[in-house]
């Protein structure tokens, strides 16, 4: 599959901000994750990275009392992020920033949860657990996703389409060795259940990427563009058993 062009990455952009949230995930994994954070202060103060337009922000709003700095690149997401706190009148509780998840500049040992769905490959998963365990006070909570491999025979073009975005995914085992050598103590792990792919991702996904085939109807390079995108739902579609998203909870050591 080639690299993505600077079209396809702003297809994907205007597709993936349309969206309630950017990867797998709903409430209820949400309640789960962080049932496995035993011992949170009752006034958590919390970093989510990579958060996006803010889906799973507003669940850790809603599930805990304390405060929320919400970090994505991507300005516009923040900017949704934004009108929605103020909105929803949640501005002394939710602080969205745009920052580098890599080095957001957020004071050390600061956070009693780090919390991130989905996001954390993007840098390397060693150097971002190395960055979250920095934001951490020694015993705080850290809460993430991520893709894993649940066989290792995938067909070849379930593989393909990982290599290029994930190439490094590995299985759920690798990610609590690393965990334990980056100075965690896994606290509990489960995969996400099929609606979490589905309801709010998959479903709102497929039928926006209908909505720009009209609205680029004719537009041959952009048509290309769409037809790639909606090869990630269809392939949860054809190999749901190859392939898993984890959510690990680990507390600092």
């Amino acid at each position: 599959m080639s690299e993505p062009t600077s079209r396809f990455w702003q297809l994907f952009l205007e597709l993936f901000e349309s969206l309630p949230r950017q990867g797998p995930g709903n409430r209820a994994c949400v309640e789960r994750a962080l049932g496995l954070c035993d011992g949170l202060p009752p006034f958590p103060k919390v970093a989510d990275l990579g958060c996006g337009v803010g889906g799973q922000t507003l669940h850790l709003a809603e599930m805990t009392r304390g405060t929320i700095v919400a970090v994505d690149l991507h300005e516009p997401s923040i900017s949704r992020l934004r009108e929605t706190v103020l909105s929803l009148g949640l501005s002394e509780r939710i602080f969205p920033m745009v920052a580098d998840m890599a080095d957001t500049g957020l004071p050390r040992e600061s956070f009693d949860l780090v919390w991130s769905e989905g996001a954390l490959y993007s840098i390397g998963m060693e150097q971002a657990l190395s960055v979250c365990r920095g934001l951490l006070r020694p015993g705080g909570f850290l809460a993430f996703t991520d893709a894993v491999w649940l066989r290792d025979d995938p067909p070849a073009e379930v593989r393909e389409s990982f290599e290029l975005d994930y190439p490094s995914m590995g299985r759920t085992a690798d990610i609590l060795v690393l965990l334990e050598k980056s100075g965690f103590s896994p606290a509990g792990h489960f995969s996400l259940p099929d609606e979490a792919w589905w309801t709010d991702f998959y479903t709102p996904m497929e039928k926006r990427i209908c909505e720009m085939r009209k609205q680029y109807e004719g537009d041959e390079d952009a048509l290309a563009v769409l037809d790639r995108l909606a090869l990630e739902p269809e392939m949860r579609r054809k190999y749901p058993e190859y392939f898993a998203y984890e959510f690990f909870t680990a507390r600092r050591t």
